[in-house]
C-alpha cells in the first residue's frame, strides 16, 4: 500500500494524465479497442477540474474544417450517449444561434456556413426576424443577421464523465482519481515511467490530457505545450417566470451568451482584461462589461436576480486551436489539450483520434495541423468562432 491508500499497478501500457472529459474519453476509446493495462491518473476526483466548470455547450459551428469535423463527430456520440453508455446526459438540442452585428462578421459566417454544410452540418444564415423568433429574449437593435444550427445544444459535462468512466472500467481500464502525477521518468528520449504521489508506474507511453495544467506535464518530458490557463466565469440566474423556449444564444460581437438551465438561464462572457493564471476565485471586475452587453442585447434580463456562479479555467493556445498529436522529440508522448474552451464538446471525437494515433492508425480527420510544434514555423490556424 502507498500513501494514497491504494495498490497502484506496477506497469501500464499507457498512462493518461488528466481525468476530465478528455482523459476519460481517451481511456474508454483505448480500452474498448482492446488496449490492455490502460491507466488514468488525476490529482482530484474525475471531472473536477475544468470539465465541472464548463457551460456544457455542444456544437459543430466552427470556422476551421477539422474543428467542424471534431464537433460534428462528437455530436453524433452525444445524441446516442444514453443508449451506448447507460448514462443520461440531459442533452437539449436547442440549437446554437450566433448574433451578428457587423458586415465583416456576416461575410465570415457565410463562408463558415458554406464549409459546415459541405461537411454535413445543417447550419444556415438566418434573418434578424428569425433570430428573434429563435431567441425571444434578445433586442435586435443593430443586428444584421444570425447563424444557426438546430443540431447543436447543451448537456451535462459531469454526466458525460461518469458515462465514459464507467465504460472505460468495464473494458478493463484502471482509473485512479485523487492520485496526482508528479513527474515523468525518461531514459534518453524514451519514457520509462510516470511518478505519482502514490508511487511509480512503469510505462512506455504517456497521454497528456491535463487541460490547463498541460504545460507542466509536457515539461516533465521535455515537450513544449504552449497552453495558458485563463479564468472564465459563469453565472446562473434565479428562476424566471414564464421563461420562453430559447436557443443557445451568442452575441458574437461581445461574446455574451446564455442558454436555458432549469427554470433560469446560464450566462457568461469572455473578459478581454483577464490575465493568465490559475485563478479559480470569482471576481466582480467583469460584471460592468457583462451588464453593458446584457443591457444592449437582452435588456429583459437586467432585472433578473443571480442565484450563483463559478469560475473555471480555459486552456488557451496562441491561435485558440487545440494541440493534438505525438511529440517529435520524445518517443510515445501523445497529447490532447489546449482546446481554448472547446474541450468538452470535442472530447468524444478526440478520444477516437488519440486512440488511432496510439494504434498507428489513420484518424477519421487529419489533425496534423494541430501539432504542438506549429508555432515555431508560423503554422498557426486561427479559429474564428471563439466564445
Amino acid at each position: 500500500m502507498n500513501e494514497t491508500g491504494r495498490e497502484l499497478p506496477r506497469h501500464a501500457s499507457v498512462v493518461i494524465i488528466g481525468g476530465g472529459c478528455m482523459g476519460v474519453s481517451i481511456a474508454y476509446a483505448l480500452a474498448a479497442a482492446g488496449t490492455q493495462d490502460v491507466v488514468l491518473v488525476d490529482k482530484g476526483p474525475l471531472g473536477s477540474g475544468s470539465t465541472s466548470k464548463a457551460a456544457g455547450g455542444v456544437r459543430a459551428q466552427f470556422s476551421d474544417r477539422v474543428n467542424i469535423e471534431l464537433g460534428a463527430r462528437s455530436l453524433e456520440t452525444f445524441e446516442t450517449f444514453t443508449r451506448r453508455f447507460g448514462q443520461e446526459i440531459d442533452l437539449h438540442k436547442a440549437g446554437y444561434l450566433f448574433l451578428l452585428d457587423s458586415p465583416e462578421a456576416v461575410t465570415e459566417f457565410e463562408k463558415n456556413v458554406a464549409v459546415q454544410n459541405d461537411l454535413g452540418v445543417p447550419s444556415r444564415m438566418v434573418s434578424v426576424r428569425e433570430a428573434a423568433r429563435l431567441s425571444p429574449l434578445i433586442d435586435t437593435d443593430g443586428l444584421l443577421a444570425g447563424a444557426y444550427s438546430p443540431a447543436d445544444g447543451h448537456c451535462t459535462p459531469e454526466s458525460v464523465v461518469l458515462g465514459y468512466a464507467g465504460a472505460a472500467r468495464r473494458h478493463g481500464a484502471r482509473l485512479l482519481p485523487n492520485c496526482a502525477a508528479t513527474g515523468i521518468e525518461l531514459d534518453g528520449d524514451r519514457i520509462v515511467a510516470v511518478h505519482t504521489e502514490g508511487g511509480r508506474i512503469e510505462t512506455g507511453t504517456v497521454v497528456c490530457a491535463a487541460g490547463a495544467w498541460s504545460r507542466t506535464v509536457g515539461a516533465w518530458a521535455g515537450v513544449d505545450l504552449p497552453v495558458e490557463p485563463l479564468r472564465r466565469q459563469v453565472l446562473l440566474t434565479e428562476p424566471i417566470p414564464g421563461l420562453p423556449p430559447t436557443t443557445f444564444t451568442i452575441d458574437f460581437g461581445t461574446t455574451f451568451y446564455f442558454h436555458r438551465e432549469g427554470q433560469g438561464l446560464l450566462l457568461g462572457m469572455s473578459d478581454p482584461e483577464e490575465t493568465p493564471g490559475f485563478k479559480l476565485d470569482r471576481s466582480d471586475a467583469w460584471l460592468p462589461r457583462l451588464g453593458e452587453a446584457m443591457a444592449r442585447r437582452a435588456p429583459a434580463l437586467m432585472e433578473t436576480g443571480i442565484a450563483t456562479g463559478w469560475a473555471g479555467l480555459y486552456e488557451v493556445t496562441p491561435d485558440h486551436n487545440a494541440l493534438i498529436g505525438v511529440a517529435r522529440n520524445v518517443d510515445r508522448f501523445l497529447y490532447a489539450t489546449g482546446f481554448s474552451g472547446h474541450g468538452f464538446l470535442m472530447s468524444p471525437a478526440v478520444g477516437e483520434v488519440v486512440r488511432d494515433l496510439y494504434l498507428d492508425r489513420t484518424p477519421f480527420t487529419d489533425v496534423s495541423g494541430f501539432d504542438a510544434g506549429r508555432f515555431a514555423h508560423a503554422g498557426s490556424r486561427p479559429e474564428l468562432n471563439i466564445v
